[in-house]
């Protein structure tokens, strides 16, 4: 059945994940670790990240988490350091992060929205950095829905967000494709009885997404060729 709503993941799907954050974390860590790289190491291995190589490791706690996640793994690094405060340094660091496009955004999602299609965001960052990059990526007024881990609909891999912007949507969660980089979007999809589609520009392997996805491309740039696949085939 051709989806009557596209929903997407926003780190590692609309925008490429190591361009994106790989040097902006080595940043956030030493900022943090107050220029102690003992310290900067430390909290690096905590987190995943290669400090050398700028890179995330592929089970990296920070893929898929919210800033919650990644404050809880840092604050027994940072003792004295509150939590909302630290959450809100990162969210207004996040905001500031320039943002590298997997594929040309605008070409695509003029195509997206000239077949009619619905299109929704959701994503474990907080809303706020979340809505800074569509704006400064000229997509802020392309999705009809924007959720964070933060807006009151829970977090991936629960399906909270998504059922959220089908119903926002009026539509039936059957009727709607989840689009992300990892398993906690698919996960997400699959609880909220959607279909579940799986994109190569993050950190996770095809081995890993394609026993849990009904499809696997390699960017969301083949989304059209597959929308007049299945329009070819419905024909």
């Amino acid at each position: 059945m051709t989806p009557a709503a596209l929903i997407f993941d926003k780190d590692g799907t609309l925008f490429d994940f190591h361009a994106t954050w790989g040097g902006w974390s080595r940043g956030l860590i030493e900022a943090e670790a107050g220029g102690d790289s003992a310290l900067a190491r430390r909290i690096a291995v905590a987190l995943g990240y290669d400090m050398e190589a700028g890179r995330f490791a592929p089970d990296s706690i920070v893929i898929a988490a919210t800033a919650g996640d990644i404050a809880d793994r840092m604050l027994p690094f940072l003792p004295g350091t509150d939590r909302a405060t630290l959450i809100a340094r990162m969210n207004e660091r996040a905001a500031q992060a320039p943002q590298v496009p997997a594929v040309p955004l605008g070409p695509l999602f003029a195509d997206l929205a000239a077949r009619g299609l619905a299109l929704g965001l959701v994503t474990n960052d907080s809303e706020g950095p979340a809505r800074v990059h569509l704006e400064v990526s000229g997509l802020a007024s392309t999705f009809g829905f924007v959720a964070g881990a933060d807006s009151g609909h829970g977090a991936k891999p629960g399906p909270g967000q998504l059922i959220a912007c089908a119903k926002a949507f009026g539509l039936a969660p059957e009727a709607c494709a989840m689009i992300g980089d990892s398993l906690h979007d698919l996960h997400a999809a699959r609880a909220a009885g959607m279909t579940a589609i799986a994109v190569l520009t993050g950190l996770a392997p095809y081995a890993t997404l394609a026993p849990h996805a009904d499809l696997v491309l390699e960017d969301i740039g083949a989304l059209p060729k597959w929308l007049d696949d299945l329009a070819i085939t419905k024909a």
